[in-house]
């Protein structure tokens, strides 16, 4: 018996590949996304939501603060984000009796000036009267009076430029309390000359009299100075010399 060969049974044709949308997606939260940048940036930068409303001054003493204002120029109804901050703070920055300067934007539309003036080391006498002199050297003020209690920089140049009037200054604002309360002057000829003229040292003298003067010499060795000086001035004398403290006389 002849076997008969099976017939083949036709296979279904394979289903289409379906469609990939995951790039769909993609797009779609792309746009979302664009929607939401554009939106945001409309608000801050196109919207009057964000604009510079007002202008607080804090720190003032000497300065009035309508000066402030009209140095700093900020514009109000400009979007925060193009506020020249940098070039509102140089401005203010440029007044004499200003030592430094912030401005800080908050989201209420206040654009907040904080700054702090210079305070006056010691005053210097030229032609024109008097000036204050802070503790880089600036001379940033004049006074029609001396103020009480501050000690004259004896000096023709004084800068912050000045290699002699910044040791002076140095020496001056390193000295102990009850120490730099008794300086009437301070003078430097040199980085490494400076002179102190103190108070008589007499009961009732006050800040007159023929003083007392203390050779300093350089800015080193500022608290070994101060440590033989405080025993010397006990002692009668004119001239206390503590250039070199390992050695100091008196004359």
């Amino acid at each position: 018996m002849i076997a008969r060969p099976r017939a083949e049974v036709a296979k279904p044709p394979p289903c289409p590949p379906r469609p990939d949308r995951r790039w769909l997606l993609w797009i779609s939260a792309g746009m979302v996304m664009l929607t939401l940048i554009c939106g945001a940036a409309w608000v801050l930068l196109g919207s009057s939501l964000f604009d510079a409303r007002a202008v607080q001054v804090a720190g003032t003493k000497e300065v009035p603060t309508d000066v402030v204002r009209a140095v700093a120029a900020v514009p109000l109804g400009t979007p925060m984000l193009r506020l020249d901050t940098t070039a509102i703070e140089r401005r203010v920055a440029a007044v004499p009796r200003v030592a430094s300067v912030q401005v800080r934007c908050s989201v209420d539309g206040t654009v907040r000036i904080e700054l702090a003036e210079r305070t006056p080391v010691v005053v210097v006498r030229r032609g024109n009267g008097l000036h204050l002199v802070d503790v880089t050297g600036t001379d940033y003020a004049m006074v029609p009076v001396e103020p009480p209690g501050l000690p004259e920089l004896r000096s023709d140049r004084v800068g912050p430029w000045d290699a002699s009037t910044v040791a002076a200054l140095t020496v001056l604002t390193g000295l102990p309390q009850w120490l730099r309360a008794q300086v009437r002057s301070i003078a430097a000829n040199s980085p490494a000359d400076v002179v102190l003229r103190l108070d008589s040292g007499r009961p009732g003298a006050g800040r007159g009299g023929s003083g007392r003067e203390v050779r300093w010499g350089g800015v080193e060795d500022g608290g070994r100075k101060v440590a033989v000086l405080g025993p010397l001035l006990t002692q009668p004398g004119k001239i206390y010399d503590v250039s070199s403290p390992a050695l100091p006389t008196i004359a």
